[in-house]
């Protein structure tokens, strides 16, 4: 039974935004405490929400940024992003942004950048500790992240660095999508010659926050070799890519597998964690991994 309902909340996920609503409905309400729409920039209205484990005490904080396409996207749909990575112990922010066609890049970059001064500033009040902070974030989101982590202009242009980041997590990850040849993308990403700015990849210095990059081989919206190259750049310049391969997760269920009727059919959220807690609470530097699991059911 609970193989079914997973097979066809997959399906949902897979047809429709529908999806996410089924997996904050069934969404666990105990073990933690939501604040919902905090404003973190007031010139903007924009607003995050707040996910506190019971009892967090100096926990880490992870800045999680939605998937959409650099398009769509609202905090309230990843209730169950929150939920999962509260059960972790960890202090969960979900920020909106402002997205296209309202805004181009890297607008929506500049808006994460201001959503992690903001964490920074206010989350001790919420069990966190600002100086173990992680950014993490799917499809467009992890591009988002990523952007963060790889170029220290976002953070700087708020008073920070990159140093304020003890690591990022990306699934499903576009970082390498050169050429540009959709005319949304284009228009989001242009004009032309500003497109190199807009590739994560163009960044890698050896110097980032240590990342794990995280894909599933059955992909078929952002190919896998975005996080394959990304991870090998990284390596060849000196800093610390973890990566994890699925070979039977599509691009929607490697985040569905947060959500709690699917969190067995992949280690998604193990994987998570352990990443979290090995950067949160120890040295920042260690060899890099590469790993191909596979899901659990």
């Amino acid at each position: 039974m609970k193989r079914l309902l997973g097979t066809v909340i997959c399906v949902l996920l897979l047809s429709s935004c529908t999806g996410t609503g089924v997996l904050n409905a069934l969404a666990s309400t105990s073990g933690y405490q939501p604040a919902l729409n905090l404003i973190y920039d007031e010139g903007r209205d924009l607003r995050a929400d707040i996910y506190q484990p019971d009892g967090a005490k100096a926990a880490p904080v992870v800045v999680y940024f939605g998937g959409g396409r650099w398009t769509t996207g609202d905090k309230q749909d990843y209730e169950f992003v929150g939920e999962a990575l509260a059960s972790q112990g960890f202090v969960v922010v979900i920020p909106n942004l402002r997205f296209y066609p309202d805004v181009k890049f890297p607008a929506f970059v500049e808006d994460a950048a201001r959503a992690v001064k903001w964490t920074r500033s206010v989350i001790g009040r919420y069990g966190a500790d600002p100086d173990k902070l992680f950014v993490m974030g799917h499809s467009s989101g992890a591009h988002i992240a990523s952007i963060l982590a790889l170029n220290d202009r976002y953070l700087k242009e708020v008073g920070g660095t990159r140093r304020w980041l003890r690591g990022m997590i990306g699934l499903a990850g576009p970082y390498d999508f050169m050429p540009i040849t959709d005319p949304d993308l284009r228009d989001i990403f242009g004009p032309p010659e500003k497109f190199d700015e807009s590739q994560p990849i163009r960044f890698v210095d050896g110097e980032n926050p240590p990342l794990l990059l995280m894909h599933g081989e059955d992909d078929e919206v952002v190919w896998i070799k975005n996080t394959r190259n990304l991870a090998q750049a990284v390596r060849r310049a000196g800093g610390v890519a973890e990566t994890v391969y699925y070979p039977e997760l599509a691009h929607t269920r490697i985040i569905g597998v947060l959500g709690a009727p699917l969190r067995g059919f992949a280690d998604v959220l193990q994987q998570i964690a352990q990443f979290v807690n090995k950067y949160a609470y120890t040295d920042r530097t260690s060899k890099p991994s590469d790993i191909k699991t596979t899901p659990l059911r």
